[in-house]
């Protein structure tokens, strides 16, 4: 268990990104143009385990022949080393979650609700919404199943162009105050293993869990984007599989789509093309795991 402030927490959950949160013009529709996807991922450990992770991220350096960084950074390798790190990972005693958003609908998109949320970075901060749901409902079953009463989640977000500390602490302040999501009330975020003190952002460089995100995160990117990385790639994401999050947790029928891999908009009003779709028909769409308890909170 790891003590911050006088609180303790036992899971510590890692959140990176790949593509960016730009709505004004979106590939494919505007060239140049923004991603047409932004990727969240989370990778959840133990905080007993949060030791391991640099030997973890050392693992999967020692396999790559001059390999002169002192981080990974999936976009940097070749095929062959991509394959080799998402092999790796799929071993690790972790959880995975993604949430992807394909922006095509979006472009153009003024938030009507943004003058009332504490964050110049709306959008980022509502896609963490939807990781955290899924993410808190993951550390909130495994608590009560393994000790018997819900334990504190600590939260660790990769550096990135704008994010603050103070307007993400706020964000979730005011996400707290509203009792139901008037957007996607099929989701609810479990604010029992949440805490401000255990909230905290770095560089990418300094913190190896971070680079273990970034590996998830950008393997199902290269799975579904063609604008940015070339073709449509899903045989990384795909090897990751063996510890994407499903619900139930470790049972063999549990969900992966809607839950570890959730896809916005639906798969349906996404219109994803062919190449894009074979990763998600993978885990499971179009059908997709929803949360009963957010219709009951």
């Amino acid at each position: 268990m790891e003590e911050n402030q006088g609180v303790t927490s036992s899971y510590v959950a890692y959140i990176d990104e790949a593509g960016d949160d730009g709505l004004k013009a979106v590939k494919p529709i505007s060239v140049p143009g923004s991603s047409e996807w932004l990727v969240l991922s989370a990778v959840v450990v133990k905080a007993e385990n949060q030791s391991k992770v640099a030997e973890w991220t050392d693992s999967i350096k020692s396999e790559f022949r001059n390999h002169q960084k002192p981080d990974i950074h999936f976009t940097g390798l070749n095929p062959a080393k991509k394959r080799r790190a998402c092999e790796i990972m799929a071993t690790l005693d972790a959880r995975y979650f993604v949430v992807l958003s394909n922006k095509k609908n979006m472009e153009g998109y003024t938030n009507p609700f943004a003058g009332k949320i504490p964050s110049s970075n709306w959008f980022y901060c509502w896609m963490t919404r939807l990781l955290l749901e899924r993410v808190t409902k993951f550390v909130f079953d495994n608590s009560i199943r393994q000790y018997g009463k819900s334990k504190k989640l600590r939260i660790e977000y990769s550096a990135r162009g704008g994010l603050r500390y103070s307007q993400m602490s706020a964000y979730y302040e005011w996400m707290k105050l509203k009792k139901h999501n008037p957007f996607l009330p099929w989701g609810k975020i479990y604010w029992e293993v949440m805490h401000p003190d255990l909230l905290k952002i770095y560089p990418h460089l300094e913190r190896e869990g971070l680079q273990l995100a970034d590996v998830v995160a950008s393997a199902f990117f290269k799975a579904c984007d063609k604008y940015d990385t070339g073709e449509c790639d899903p045989t990384f994401a795909k090897l990751l599989k063996p510890r994407m999050a499903r619900e139930p947790d470790k049972v063999k029928g549990g969900r992966f789509s809607g839950f570890g891999v959730k896809l916005m908009p639906s798969f349906r009003k996404a219109k994803l093309d062919p190449d894009q779709a074979e990763i998600f028909k993978f885990y499971g769409y179009p059908t997709q795991w929803w949360c009963p308890e957010a219709f009951n909170d």
